[in-house]
């Protein structure tokens, strides 16, 4: 395709994005499946002359959906709710796949190779879809935190998975032993890379006073660091997500100014809306109609197999969760069965199977109707999933809390940033106290209503209106830094390990008392 013929296809899914947004906006749907359904009647108008690049969606746009995704994501949530994280990521997508493949050799008739690859794809729970679906319908944070978490692990588990069948098929062997091996060193040495990059990159970042120079670094990051990881034969993905998590939560929070901030976290926010908008629209250009409905049985065989594989993995090993862990409600399962979407890495991979592996093309169908049904399926009913479990139940009360924590937070980096200002001489002194102390009367206010809002006994709390579940979160924080601080102590030899462990002890079960927020 020329340059021009390239620019124009551009501008037409601009304007027609453009017209998705403001539809999607109005009958309420989620974005995502608003562009896939956008994308299906323009099949053959632009299918020949733009497609879905597997090399596109690898190397361009999904570093740059897992950067975004990881600067955003608090490591400290994270941390809280590593263990169910790690649980679905980890062996749940494992197990997943394998029921998925078994499903498929035994109902289709697939060889074992194809069926495992298909198994792999379509265990897969998409990073793109879910995090866009998210932002869009409120959730408990904790819940939010765990979708987020798993998806974006799950992804790196699914890149890994693929690489080593891709092995199997091109060598004819891999003992279990090798496949352990190889499957440590791509994931811990994707977790180096990324910790050794995001570290590095933080002193400079530090020493950039320019948001735009500021912009390149972190791009330089994001699609560098997933360059180097695949050099390297380890995993981009995972070095990738690890980079994002370093550079969000220790670059962000150092000194740089206010407007360097919002600079960069508005352009990933831009740039991860366009590539979102891109994938999906190509995906829904890349589906012919015609085959699909030929392929119908095998898809929804397909689409029953990984929604089994699901169900046997998340309600067993999160019912395991609360011997070690705060329980997962049952609520919060249901709507982590329902809500494994498919979308732009499974398409990818499947279009990135090995050329010789006999059925390709049925297999890539497969996939692609499948990630179709579960995009506008899934993609439809999740608002109402949430709705109908009462997910997204929000108070007025719980309204006018968050109202005064935000005038709160938002006053005290008003008062950071002046005395910031203060200290470069760009403001004279008697300017600055009186801002600062306009900033300050806000901040009392705030105060001590919040300080009446926790004052007040538990059964003075409403019913269900989540003030009860805000103050527990604030407490959980707490507990969380006291268990910090003692791990701290006893690592650098102040406390004894029988002390902390005893306090540690009492503090997990003071945790598991706590309700999720």
């Amino acid at each position: 395709m020329d340059v021009a013929s390239l620019v124009t296809v551009s501008i037409i899914l601009l304007l027609l994005a453009t017209g998705v947004a403001l539809l999607t906006r109005w009958l309420r749907v989620p974005y995502v499946t608003g562009l896939v359904l956008a994308g299906l009647p323009i099949t053959e108008l632009i299918s020949r002359r733009i497609g879905l690049d597997p090399n596109l969606v690898l190397n361009l746009f999904l570093p740059i959906l897992i950067f975004d995704a990881g600067i955003n994501t608090d490591i400290s949530r994270l941390r809280s709710t590593f263990k169910p994280i790690a649980l679905l990521a980890g062996p749940g997508a494992v197990f997943s796949s394998a029921i998925i493949a078994v499903v498929l050799k035994f109902g289709l008739g697939l060889a074992w190779i194809p069926a495992l690859f298909v198994g792999v794809i379509l265990a897969n729970t998409d990073t793109v879809s879910m995090i866009a679906v998210f932002k869009e319908i409120p959730v408990p944070s904790r819940l939010s935190t765990i979708v987020e978490g798993e998806t974006l692990f799950n992804d790196a588990a699914a890149l890994v998975s693929f690489n080593l069948i891709v092995q199997i098929y091109s060598t004819g062997s891999l003992t279990l032993l090798q496949g352990i091996q190889q499957l440590l060193f791509i994931a811990l040495g994707g977790c180096i890379v990324g910790l050794v990059l995001g570290y590095l990159s933080i002193p400079i970042f530090t020493r950039l006073d320019d948001p735009l120079s500021s912009l390149l670094l972190t791009v330089a990051v994001a699609l560098g660091t997933f360059q180097i990881g695949q050099f390297l034969g380890v995993s981009g993905a995972v070095a990738v997500v690890v980079a994002g998590l370093i550079f969000g939560n220790f670059g962000l929070s150092r000194n740089i100014s206010a407007s360097s901030r919002i600079t960069l976290l508005s352009f990933w926010e831009y740039a991860s809306f366009s590539a979102n908008t891109f994938i999906f629209l190509l995906i829904g250009i890349e589906i012919n109609p015609i085959t699909l409905w030929q392929a119908l049985p095998a898809v929804l065989l397909a689409v029953l197999a990984y929604q089994v594989g699901r169900v046997l993995t998340v309600y067993p090993l999160l019912a395991g969760v609360r011997w070690f862990d705060r329980p997962i409600p049952l609520r919060w399962q249901h709507l982590l069965f329902l809500g494994n979407i498919k979308g732009s890495l499974s398409m990818a991979l499947a279009l990135s199977l090995p050329t010789t592996l006999p059925g390709r093309e049925s297999l890539i169908t497969l996939v692609f109707g499948s990630v179709l049904v579960s995009l506008v399926g899934q993609g439809l009913s999740l608002p109402w999933l949430v709705k109908r479990l009462k997910l997204s139940q929000f108070s007025k009360a719980q309204q006018h809390i968050e109202e005064l924590q935000a005038q709160l937070i938002t006053s005290k980096a008003a008062q950071d940033e002046l005395d910031s200002l203060l200290k470069s001489g760009v403001l004279p002194k008697s300017v600055y106290e009186e801002m600062r102390s306009a900033y300050q009367v806000r901040i009392a206010g705030a105060e001590k209503a919040l300080r009446e809002f926790y004052n007040r006994r538990p059964d003075e709390f409403e019913t269900n209106s989540g003030e009860l579940s805000k103050l527990e979160a604030i407490r959980r924080r707490l507990l969380l830094a006291e268990k910090g601080a003692l791990n701290d102590a006893m690592r650098k030899q102040i406390l004894s390990e029988d002390i902390v462990r005893g306090r540690i002890q009492t503090i997990d079960e003071q945790l598991l008392r706590l309700d999720d927020d």
